[in-house]
């Protein structure tokens, strides 16, 4: 984005952000709506307390929550922070992408996987389940962009499927082992699924990278009990999609320069 000038730029990089706002403030409520069994497709937004319909100056991301100081406008109750917690990280989410990869095809590709990831987290954090249909999502995604960037799905779609199959296999495997072991179930198999996924669009030496940084921030997740007790069957089940979710978004910044980096050592 050299070409640019500042006040261009910073008007763009405005407009990222204010579509992230309304992404985060649209996925939260897609989110909400599959832990509670409804559809995103009817129905109007409403008060989760309640229950009354919200009005448009009731749903303006970020600005809404801070206007009405935390509380709604119908009943008093107060509106919890995760709403504009999560607008806020989808929009940083959709910012960094276009800081780190400017306006191009590619940064538009993971703003939509972010936004998939972001939204499947939040469910994943409440339910300990990943729906299904995020990971077709993703998956259908990354085959659209690779036409979109080459015309054809021959070469690319190969290697993403290496990077796929070299993260999930591996993985389902040693869970199966640790299953084994332990007795109990130790990874969902959304958790594999999605690792598929990803795979696809980190190759296999950059998707290493997410698994370490992955197991780090589940080691941190562990450490917070307001993570835990989501899985009715499973009280002290820790929701993996999240951690994930986060190393993959790390991974697709900064991965490229390490693994450069760390090559050249050699």
């Amino acid at each position: 984005m050299t070409f640019l000038t500042p006040a261009v730029f910073a008007y763009l990089l405005f407009l990222t952000l204010l579509l992230g706002l309304v992404f985060g403030s649209f996925g939260n409520a897609w989110a909400w709506r599959i832990v509670h069994g409804e559809k995103i497709s009817r129905g109007r937004s409403h008060c989760a307390e309640c229950g009354h319909v919200l009005s448009a100056l009731d749903l303006i991301p970020l600005f809404s929550y801070l206007f009405l100081r935390g509380r709604c406008r119908y009943c008093g109750k107060k509106i919890s922070p995760r709403y504009p917690i999560a607008e806020a990280i989808c929009a940083a989410i959709f910012l960094s992408f276009v800081l780190r990869y400017g306006l191009t095809l590619e940064a538009l590709e993971y703003c939509v996987l972010g936004f998939l990831l972001f939204v499947l987290s939040l469910v994943d954090f409440d339910t300990c389940i990943i729906p299904d249909r995020f990971l077709v999502l993703g998956a259908a995604s990354f085959v659209a962009f690779t036409v979109l960037r080459s015309g054809s799905i021959g070469h690319d779609l190969l290697m993403g499927l290496t990077g796929g199959l070299a993260l999930a296999v591996p993985m389902l495997l040693l869970v199966l082992l640790a299953d084994h072991i332990m007795k109990r179930e130790t990874m969902g198999g959304g958790d594999i699924k999605l690792l598929f996924v990803l795979g696809l669009y980190t190759g296999p030496a950059a998707g290493l990278f997410m698994i370490i940084i992955a197991c780090a921030v589940g080691l941190v997740f562990a450490l917070l009990p307001a993570v835990r007790g989501k899985d009715a069957e499973n009280p002290r089940a820790i929701p993996f999609g999240p951690s994930l979710a986060i190393a993959a978004w790390i991974t697709l910044l900064f991965s490229e320069p390490f693994l450069a980096w760390y090559f050249g050592l050699f």
